[in-house]
């Protein structure tokens, strides 16, 4: 019994497998004949012309019809594309004499929703935006050195970055070596006063040039000549009004001759390094009007000036650094500080304007199908410059008042791409043999 109901088991596997496999040949036919070119028609018999009729719409003889996304497959009845979910698009006889030109009848324009636009002449506003920051103007700086040997008695300024006016007093130094050159001088001023002046005059000015030589302004060799009296502390004064960034100088210290006490930035002007990206680069120059704004000091733009274009491109962030100058009289740019920095590029001439959305890029060239009319289309190389605000400025290729396509272009450059290629392909040279060309013979021997 169970031998039995086992060779009923294998019976029925057996019986459904051979229907499987009728069912799914069946079905691979059906779709192998589907995708057969020029042969098959996608669409029931009767519907629509066939292949060499006219169409009655353009009056034009129709080759074959063929699915855009997938050219190569011909069909010789319209229909809907086996491949994707659209209607099969006709190729007519009067175009496959032109080398990349397609022609689409208006109904065929409808359903894939082409638009065109005219090339037009204008200018391009260009807005050339960047971010930097506040630094300070190197060309503002002001360095306070010691002008002879001595000590620092007392300190007026005692940290980095404290506020300076001009003519402020900033440190009192003990110079041991003019107390020799002023008496020198007094006793030789004395003496003068004696009736012996015209003796001792070379004496006197030799004393004068001493203190000279010693380190001494002429504004202090005068008063020592009006008081009569040694000075042996100088006053170390601030010769412009900033901030003091750097601070080498401590109450006690021995100086010497030539060292660098105090340095101060001017904080009247300020410098924003702003980092501007290669491309766009050359529309900057130098003396341009700027706007910079920062996010600090919201609502306040400060107006500046391109100082200075760096010769030298960040290799990891493909930027040029731009120096602007910009005013701070109110002194609430600080050093450091983010800051938004809009550039006004030169005025431009006009020049030929096509919307950037009709443009193909294939990374090799760039590409705009042309109208010209009687829905025929040709594939344009073109030449571009700069692009803003959704138009785009081709330097050749183009002329004003033609019409391009802004969509459904792809599919019409695939097209015209196919078209082109078939034609090619059929201007190849023949080789030499088969032109009946002169030939040649030789004999020759193989030796060791």
């Amino acid at each position: 019994m169970k031998g039995r109901n086992l060779i009923l088991a294998l019976a029925a596997a057996i019986f459904l497998g051979a229907a499987g496999y009728g069912l799914y040949s069946a079905g691979m036919n059906r779709g192998m004949k589907m995708a057969e070119p020029v042969s098959v028609s996608t669409a029931p018999a009767g519907v629509g012309p066939q292949q060499g009729a006219t169409d009655a719409a353009t009056g034009k003889k129709v080759l074959y019809w063929h699915d855009p996304m997938n050219p190569q497959q011909k069909f010789d009845r319209p229909g809907k594309s086996p491949f994707m979910d659209m209607q099969l698009v006709p190729v007519y006889a009067d175009s496959e004499g032109d080398e990349g030109t397609v022609t689409i009848s208006p109904r065929v324009q409808q359903n894939l929703g082409v638009r065109t636009a005219e090339v037009t002449l204008g200018k391009i506003t260009q807005v050339v935006e960047a971010v930097g920051s506040v630094a300070y103007n190197e060309r503002d700086v002001a360095l306070v050195q010691a002008r002879s040997n001595g000590f620092v008695e007392k300190l007026y300024v005692r940290a980095p970055l404290d506020p300076v006016r001009q003519n402020q007093p900033l440190a009192e130094i003990y110079v041991p070596e003019w107390v020799a050159a002023q008496e020198e001088y007094l006793s030789a001023k004395r003496i003068a006063a004696t009736g012996l002046g015209e003796l001792l005059e070379g004496l006197q000015e030799g004393a004068r040039q001493r203190m000279r030589l010693a380190g001494m302004t002429e504004d202090q060799i005068r008063l020592v000549e009006s008081t009569g009296t040694v000075h042996a502390r100088s006053t170390v004064i601030a010769p412009i009004s900033g901030v003091v960034t750097e601070l080498g100088a401590r109450e006690g210290m021995t100086v010497m001759a030539g060292a660098t006490l105090f340095r101060i930035n001017g904080l009247s002007t300020v410098w924003i390094n702003a980092e501007v990206p290669e491309n766009v680069a050359a529309q900057v120059r130098a003396g341009n009007p700027v706007e910079a704004r920062t996010p600090a000091l919201p609502g306040t733009t400060f107006k500046g000036l391109v100082n200075a274009i760096l010769p030298e491109v960040a290799p990891a962030t493909r930027t040029v650094k731009v120096r602007i100058e910009v005013a701070n009289s109110s002194g609430r740019l600080v050093p450091g500080m983010f800051a938004t920095v809009n550039f006004a590029p030169a005025a431009k001439k006009e020049m030929l304007l096509v919307p950037t959305e009709a443009v193909i890029q294939t990374g090799k060239r760039s590409v705009v199908m042309v109208a010209q009319g009687e829905g025929r289309f040709v594939p344009v190389d073109v030449e571009l410059g700069v692009e803003a605000g959704g138009q785009t400025e081709v330097r050749s290729g183009l002329q004003a008042g033609q019409k391009v396509v802004v969509s459904g272009q792809f599919l019409i450059d695939s097209e015209a791409s196919l078209r082109g290629t078939t034609t090619r392909m059929g201007e190849l040279p023949v080789p030499q043999d088969e032109m009946g060309g002169p030939s040649h013979r030789g004999e020759g021997k193989v030796a060791k």
